[in-house]
């Protein structure tokens, strides 16, 4: 059976490289995959309009079977991290596949290929289109339904990657926040959350929408400060941050969009989104035809389960036992509104800082997606 791999390039090039996530996935064995909105890839794909791409470059690999799609990966250059880390990582993205280890290894092959010609000397992946945006191969958890903004792929997907040639970089944990026993805070935690509260003068206020860019611009200056660090983190443009706010702008739930304050200063702020995933899956072709707009518009807002995508506190404060006021906030909020649950995740599995306090509420993970990278052997 005959094997392609071709590149794809300019917008037509584009819309084959995004419906190949369709062609992949029209298999059983993705029943639990859940067609994210076209525009959304196509926007994370788009070299003029993401901001993300000013200091970035990419390539668009599809894989043929006697002339059927079963397969695609992106390669990346991001000079942003490479600037940042001062290295020289490449990175693979958007990554669907057929059980079909041949066009795996094919399709790898030319993103290597295409890096190594850059001048790059190790390839890390995947991520869409970078660490700030969706990440990670689902290897646990494959029985729950991904909610939004968050990778679901057949089980065979890390075998593929890891036959490639790739190994375990880290690991990004996702906890579930049930919201039946007021997302299951112990009364310990409870009762130190409560005796912090008073002598901290900490106060939280929602995000004001109507000044939307200045609150943004208080996110993006914490968000930099908070992650600063971390494994992988690169601080993104203000552009890309702004960009990226905007389209979360209609996922966000008004009540669990909150900043902490002392003395008049943001220490501290939480984003969580309205699982988008639950209407999406009414979507299956993912095109925004006015039915499916109306299907949005009347569908989010009755979604009462979420996922926490930002919670940050400036480094100064966060071995001050702020977290569990934040977990107290949410749950007290969840209550108001009788909120099914939500997810925190992407969670570095060695942040001690956000590990720790949500195993001293019970929890443990229940989603476990891996990032994977292979040094590349320099062309002759």
């Amino acid at each position: 059976m005959t094997l392609e791999i071709v590149q794809v390039k300019g917008r037509r090039g584009t819309a084959r490289f995004v419906d190949a996530a369709w062609r992949v996935h029209d298999q059983p064995v993705s029943s639990g995959w859940i067609p994210p909105l076209r525009v959304v890839v196509r926007d994370g794909l788009d070299r003029r309009g993401n901001p993300f791409y000013q200091k970035a470059e990419r390539a668009l690999f599809i894989a043929k079977r006697n002339g059927r799609t079963v397969g695609r990966v992106a390669a990346i250059e991001n000079r942003w991290h490479n600037d940042h880390h001062e290295d020289r990582v490449g990175f693979f993205g958007f990554f669907d596949c057929r059980d079909d280890q041949e066009a795996a290894d094919g399709l790898f092959e030319r993103a290597e290929r295409w890096l190594g010609d850059r001048g790059l000397d190790s390839v890390r992946g995947p991520v869409n289109p970078s660490m700030n945006h969706e990440c990670g191969v689902l290897v646990d958890g494959f029985d729950f339904p991904p909610v939004i903004m968050t990778p679901w792929n057949p089980s065979y997907f890390g075998r593929l990657i890891e036959q490639a040639g790739y190994a375990r970089a880290r690991d990004l944990l996702g906890y579930h926040l049930p919201a039946a026993d007021d997302l299951a805070i112990p009364d310990r935690v409870r009762l130190l959350a409560e005796r912090t509260l008073k002598r901290t003068r900490l106060t939280f206020r929602e995000w004001d929408f109507d000044t939307m860019e200045e609150e943004v611009r208080n996110a993006f200056d914490l968000y930099c400060d908070a992650w600063d660090g971390n494994w992988g983190f690169v601080p993104p443009s203000w552009e890309d941050f702004w960009h990226t706010a905007k389209d979360l702008k209609s996922v966000l739930h008004p009540d669990f969009a909150f900043v902490a304050e002392l003395d008049g200063k943001t220490v501290g702020f939480i984003m969580i989104a309205r699982d988008m995933n639950r209407v999406l899956r009414r979507i299956p072709s993912g095109r925004l035809w006015p039915w499916n707009i109306a299907r949005l518009l009347i569908g989010l807002p009755k979604v009462l389960s979420g996922r926490i995508i930002l919670l940050g506190l400036r480094r100064e404060y966060q071995n001050r036992g702020f977290f569990p006021l934040f977990a107290l906030e949410v749950a007290r909020r969840a209550l108001k509104i009788r909120a099914e649950g939500a997810e925190a995740s992407w969670i570095l599995e060695d942040n001690e800082a956000l590990t720790a306090p949500l195993e001293g509420m019970n929890l443990v993970p229940y989603k476990r997606w891996r990032i994977y990278e292979k040094p590349l052997v320099p062309s002759p």
